[in-house]
């Protein structure tokens, strides 16, 4: 029993004693981690370029003259004589209404007015010679002063006949309408067999298209920037002004200014303002929305830059720049106008400045970084 015991302690010992000569061993060396590689990124050298300074406008194309066709008359339309979207001269034919009753009553018109003349012709006569016969005193007075009186109301006759006649004969006219500008023609609203009042309302539209203008407001901010632009002493009237059609696209007209509003509209604190741009080929279209733009006369150096460099937050625009320790630091930047693929800064950025355009997502500011230089096109 004694021995029994006594091996069991024995064993209970050598466990105990095992791991404090674990302990005691030498710790075996670990291999040193490798440093991560400083993440890479793409960068384009921020350039200066010859820029006209300038300032834009929300605007839409709007036709000088503007006329809604309408029926004067009442009566079946008979003819339709353009083609919808057409370009029409001033006096082209376009509608025709049913002329018959309106040929009658010119004809009638004008029976009436043979049957007044002869009456008046033969009241003529019988004044002349009662005249001649109160002055051989050969007839009464009263026979000249009712020779007068019939001939005066056969006058009157006469002269209401004509009238009606040149009342009919307008009347018929109206059965024609007629372009009254030279224009663009658009869709005929009521179909040959329609019957037609002046109530019907629109029958067509027809626009000018040769010169058009193109309307927007200008709030007094901008036009203190004109100013800035152009001169303490430049007023609105004294702008060209461009037009971009959009993407990067501008129209090949340049336009003047011709009208300047009167009042400013106090909810926006604007004023309205027109330019006239040509427009040879039609290309501007009554209702179209375009951007107008005023340039300085003078082209100022300026530096451009990719859009996608450019960054927003909270506090406004930033971009992220790489210095010459190859260390990533924000530089908050004043962004101008678009440029093609790029926008110009007017504030925050030198020319030869490194800006990351790829991979901004994974550095931070004061990161090391490796960056690759690449065009502005690429």
């Amino acid at each position: 029993m004694t021995k029994v015991v006594f091996r069991n302690a024995a064993l209970i010992l050598a466990l105990l004693a095992a791991p404090l000569l674990s302990a005691c061993e030498d710790p075996q060396p670990q291999p040193a981690a490798t440093p991560a590689p400083p993440p890479a990124v793409s960068v384009v050298r921020a350039e200066a370029q010859d820029l006209r300074p300038s300032v834009s406008f929300s605007g839409r194309v709007e036709a000088l003259n503007k006329v809604d066709l309408r029926a004067r008359i009442e009566g079946f339309l008979d003819q339709q004589v353009f083609t919808e979207g057409a370009d029409v001269k001033t006096g082209d034919l376009l509608f025709v209404i049913e002329k018959g009753p309106y040929e009658a009553s010119v004809a009638a018109a004008k029976a009436a007015v043979a049957i007044a003349q002869a009456r008046f012709d033969r009241t003529e006569l019988e004044l002349n010679r009662q005249t001649t016969l109160v002055k051989k005193e050969a007839a009464a007075q009263t026979k000249l002063d009712d020779a007068q009186a019939a001939r005066d109301e056969a006058k009157g006759a006469l002269d209401k006949a004509q009238a009606d006649l040149t009342q009919a004969q307008l009347q018929l006219s109206y059965t024609e309408i007629r372009a009254p500008i030279d224009g663009r023609i658009g869709k005929s609203i009521l179909s040959v067999g329609s019957y037609v009042s002046p109530s019907s309302g629109t029958l067509a539209t027809i626009v000018s298209q040769n010169p058009i203008g193109v309307t927007f407001p200008v709030s007094q901010r901008e036009v203190l920037a004109v100013r800035e632009q152009k001169g303490p002493e430049a007023n609105l009237s004294s702008l060209t002004v461009y037009l971009d059609l959009g993407k990067n696209k501008r129209y090949a007209e340049a336009g003047t200014v011709n009208f300047v509003d009167v009042t400013v509209n106090t909810g926006t604190d604007a004023v309205n303002v027109r330019a006239v741009f040509p427009n040879p080929k039609g290309l501007l279209v009554d209702g179209q929305l375009v951007t107008a733009v005023v340039e300085a006369d003078q082209a100022q150096p300026t530096i451009v830059i990719p859009v996608q460099a450019l960054q927003l937050d909270q506090q406004g625009a930033y971009v992220l720049s790489v210095d010459a320790d190859k260390k990533i630091v924000v530089k908050r930047v004043t962004p101008g106008t678009q440029v093609k693929n790029g926008v110009a800064i007017d504030a925050g950025l030198s020319a030869g400045d490194l800006v990351v355009v790829e991979g901004v997502q994974k550095v931070r500011p004061g990161q090391a970084v490796e960056a690759t230089e690449i065009s502005p096109e690429g």
